[in-house]
Order: structure tokens, then C-alpha cells, then sequence
């Protein structure tokens, strides 16, 4: 009887649940099925000042964990009895995805896993997802779009000194090398405090202490990656400082010029002087999204900076509704901030969103397997759209804004 059960579950367990990769990533997906396994691994093998800098947001991290709370008490209502192929592709400002999901741009990358920008590049080229790319990036825009292609944007500070002269450039610089999408940040007008890197030293200019050096000698997959790749540094900004454009004269030079937030007027100029697809990051009021049509963008992005700038901000997706009431059909709705799973995109399509990004879910893929992190991760949570989707009796993304969602804590901005 056993022997007939254990021929009649290894068919079933492929068929059900099991996943559609074989060989070591099916071995590899039993290991690590989920975000917080990753965590996990990814928690063991990077320095603890690295992984405090990727988990930790502003002030106590309320905010981060408003976010997940959030997430997880959106409800959708499954509907049944029209079974059809699931697909996740997309269109975002005419590229052809393979699905709703992107990398976020995360300043100093490096300092998570050394060489994260052009892995991060790579694996957005290889599995045909956006990946944005941030100023404070370890890779230059040129070889970002290089590896990317036009799956490679480029998110954009602000650097307001002779007229924003760099800014202007940094955009040059992108249409130069072919970037088809521009991102520029609203969202950090001040810098944020951010305890965890405070206590562990990680600041401008970074002096490392005896239990720094501590922390990276107990973590030798990083360390053999930073001998690879060499120290993390701000190569958009090498070539605005005196020569030689060392790492401490480049990080002074992004403490002393990258200010504040952009204006409207000035995201009006950005708009004259570029010719691809303008997106705003870090919208979460809705008049600030129809303030941002009016000025000629293409795209809102509704983000709360992964609760990284101001820990009494709403959760991102709880004004998700309204903004996406607001914008209508004038301009494409992207979604950040607690991305975890496959089921976090469905949620967030289902409230409007056309795409969505995470950050710290492809990062902690790098912690926890290296260059092979963004692409396993990018995997991960497109097999688990298509599962909700599967489940949710949706086979294409628009289906989704038509479910039933109970969404009790959306924010009401009458």
C-alpha cells in the first residue's frame, strides 16, 4: 500500500504546487520557496551592517511594517468556472514585459552585494522586467543600458547647483545611451534618519571599526564578491569630481550637491528636455499625481520610499485606489514599497496598478545566492502571479482590476 501512495504522490506533487523548474532550480525552489526563506539565507551570508541597511527603513521602521500589514489585509474574491492559460505579460511605455514586475532603485546597491547594479542589469535583460536604475547606482547608466537594454531605466536625484548642470547631464547621459524610461524621485526632500545605520557607522564618510571588519570577515561569499568587484562607489558621479575621482571625493561630492526634491516647474523642464517616457516616483496623494499629468508625465510611480524617509506615511498601496481614481486613463500607475510575493503583484494590479517593483526582494536574492538572486527572484514572483492569477480564475492581468477586493484601510482623502 505505501508503495502504491509513493507512486501515486510524485505525479500529484508535480502537478500540484511543485513548480515548473527542473533540475537544480527545482532543487533550489524546495530550498527556498518563498521571500522569507531567501531572508533567511540572505540574513547568513551578507555583514550585519549590510543587512541592517537593506531591512531597516526610518525612525522605529514603522512604516516598512505598515506596508506589510497593509498588503496582506487587501482580500480578493476568487471567481470560478471559466479556466483558461494564465498570461503575466505586459506593455509599460511600449516595451514588451514578461511581466508586471521590476527592480527598484536602491542607492549603494554594492553595499548589499558587491557588483549588484550590473547583475541586477543583466537579470533584468535575461528575463525581460524593468529594472530602474538608481544615480547612486555601482554601475554607470551607459553600461546599465548596455546589459539591459530597454529594460534598463534610469531613476533620477536632484543635483540643484549651477542650474542643475549634472542633472541635465545625468539626462543626457541616459538618452545618449539609449534609456527609454526616466524616474525622477520625489519622495526624499530631506535626508532620512535611519537608526540602524547610525549604530552601525554607515555614513558619510564610512570609517570602518573593529566590528565592521568582524562583520565582513564572517561573511566570505560577500567578501570574495567585493574582491571581485572591487569597493562600491558612485560611478554616475566619477566624472563630476577632480581627477583622480577617488571614492572619498566622489561620496563628498554626493553628501555636498544631491538636495531636496524636484519642483514642479522643474519637473515641467525635465519634460522639455526629454524625449522618452517621464515617470514620478514617490507620489501617495492624488492631487499631487493630476499636479504631475498637468506638467506632462507619463507615469506615476506610488511609492513610500519602502518606508525608508518618513515613518508616519501611509501604506503605499492604501492610497493606490484613490490615486489610481484620480490619474485614470491619463498616465501609467506603478506600484513600490512591500512587494514580497507574487500575490503582493496580484493585489496591487487588482487596485490599479499597471506594474509593480521591488527592492529589497531582489537584494536579499543576491544575499542569499549571488549573481544567480535577481533572476531566481524575478522567477519566483512571476510563478506566483501566475498562482494567484491561476487561483483567482483571472488568465490575463486586466482581469484582475475587475475582481471583488475588500480593502478596509484604503485611505479616504475626502
Amino acid at each position: 500500500m505505501t508503495g502504491d501512495i509513493s507512486r501515486t504522490a510524485l505525479p500529484l506533487a508535480r502537478a500540484w504546487g511543485a513548480g515548473s523548474r527542473t533540475g537544480p532550480e527545482a532543487r533550489l525552489q524546495r530550498r527556498l520557496p518563498t521571500l522569507d526563506d531567501i531572508e533567511r539565507r540572505a540574513h547568513r551570508r551578507i555583514p550585519r551592517f549590510a543587512f541592517d541597511f537593506l531591512d531597516g527603513g526610518t525612525g522605529s521602521d514603522l512604516n516598512t511594517l505598515r506596508n506589510r500589514h497593509a498588503l496582506d489585509a487587501v482580500e480578493l474574491v476568487p471567481r470560478y468556472g471559466t479556466p483558461a492559460p494564465v498570461r503575466t505579460e505586459t506593455e509599460l511605455f511600449g516595451i514588451d514585459c514578461a511581466a508586471p514586475i521590476g527592480i527598484s532603485p536602491v542607492g549603494v546597491d554594492g553595499i548589499i552585494w558587491p557588483g549588484a547594479t550590473k547583475i541586477f542589469a543583466a537579470a533584468a535583460g535575461k528575463m525581460r522586467i524593468p529594472y530602474i536604475a538608481g544615480t547612486l547606482a555601482t554601475a554607470a547608466i551607459e553600461e546599465v543600458a548596455e546589459l539591459a537594454g530597454p529594460y534598463g531605466w534610469f531613476q533620477l536625484y536632484g543635483l540643484p547647483a549651477n542650474d542643475h548642470s549634472v542633472t541635465f547631464d545625468l539626462i543626457k547621459r541616459a538618452a545618449a545611451a539609449g534609456v527609454r524610461v526616466l524616474s525622477a524621485t520625489l519622495d526624499a526632500p530631506v535626508r532620512s534618519k535611519r537608526p540602524r545605520d547610525l549604530r552601525n557607522g554607515l555614513v558619510v564618510p564610512f570609517h570602518p571599526t573593529v566590528k565592521t571588519i568582524f562583520d565582513v570577515a564572517s561573511s566570505p561569499a560577500w567578501l570574495l564578491a567585493l574582491a571581485r568587484e572591487g569597493m562600491p562607489a558612485f560611478r554616475n558621479m566619477e566624472r563630476y569630481v577632480e581627477k583622480p575621482a577617488t571614492l572619498a571625493k566622489t561620496a563628498g561630492f554626493v553628501q555636498s550637491q544631491i538636495k531636496g526634491t524636484f519642483s514642479w516647474d522643474f519637473v515641467k523642464r525635465m519634460r522639455d528636455a526629454w524625449s522618452g517616457a517621464l515617470v514620478v516616483k514617490g507620489v501617495l496623494h492624488p492631487a499631487d499625481a493630476e499636479r504631475a499629468i498637468a506638467v506632462g508625465v507619463d507615469g506615476i510611480l506610488v511609492s513610500n520610499h519602502g518606508g525608508r524617509q518618513f515613518d508616519a506615511a501611509p501604506a503605499a498601496i492604501d492610497v493606490l485606489p484613490a490615486i489610481t481614481a484620480a490619474v485614470g486613463t491619463k498616465a501609467t500607475i506603478l506600484f513600490d514599497s512591500g512587494i514580497r510575493s507574487g500575490l503582493d503583484v496580484a493585489r496591487a494590479i487588482a487596485l490599479g496598478a499597471h506594474g509593480t517593483f521591488a527592492g529589497r526582494a531582489f537584494l536579499l536574492g543576491l544575499g542569499a545566492l549571488g549573481e544567480r538572486g535577481a533572476a531566481y527572484v524575478a522567477g519566483l514572483l512571476r510563478e506566483e502571479l501566475e498562482t494567484a492569477m491561476g487561483q483567482l480564475g483571472t488568465p490575463s492581468l486586466d482581469a484582475l482590476p475587475q475582481l471583488s477586493v475588500r480593502h478596509r484601510d484604503a485611505f479616504d482623502f475626502t
